[in-house]
């Protein structure tokens, strides 16, 4: 006789956070690994992970992240990083009337220990993407069943850039 099923079903920002943690599978970040979905009336519009763009050599390639090499913070001097973000990468992949009042799932994990990274958010020049991309929520992972659900209109209101405030 096998052992009693678990007929407790996910939550379904889970299971759009957990779809979004496997897209992150496919990172060839050395420092960390995100993925993003953006879903549309219950359809996945498009997915991305963060890693160098189409034809360039990724960090994985590589061997090292020229960002730890330098140690530079996280949050900080995102021109020295090869990445393309998960979240620009699915903005990229999706047509915009696919994505007006879209809602977009970002997880992300350290890619040296795996862990899921807590209390992460979009970095400002991605904000301003799902600004322009018309995506209405952004939902992002920071533990297996915990996340935080950021109303877009809010980053609109609260602009971050006019402040010197960037919040990473």
């Amino acid at each position: 006789m096998s052992d009693a099923v678990n007929n407790e079903r996910v939550n379904k920002a889970n299971y759009y956070l957990d779809i979004a943690q496997t897209v992150l599978e496919r990172s060839t970040c050395l420092r960390r690994k995100y993925g993003a979905i953006i879903v549309k009336n219950d359809t996945i519009v498009s997915t991305g992970y963060n890693g160098a763009p189409r034809g360039r050599v990724n960090c994985s390639d590589l061997g090292y992240c020229l960002r730890d090499k330098l140690c530079i913070p996280r949050g900080e001097r995102y021109e020295m990083c090869r990445s393309i973000h998960a979240e620009a990468n699915a903005i990229i992949a999706a047509p915009r009337s696919e994505m007006l009042d879209s809602v977009l799932y970002l997880a992300g994990i350290d890619a040296k220990t795996g862990e899921i990274i807590e209390n992460s958010c979009s970095c400002q020049m991605c904000k301003r993407m799902v600004i322009n991309a018309g995506i209405a929520k952004v939902i992002v992972r920071n533990t297996k069943t915990e996340y935080t659900v950021y109303d877009v209109r809010d980053w609109i209101m609260n602009d971050d850039s006019l402040s010197g405030k960037f919040g990473y």
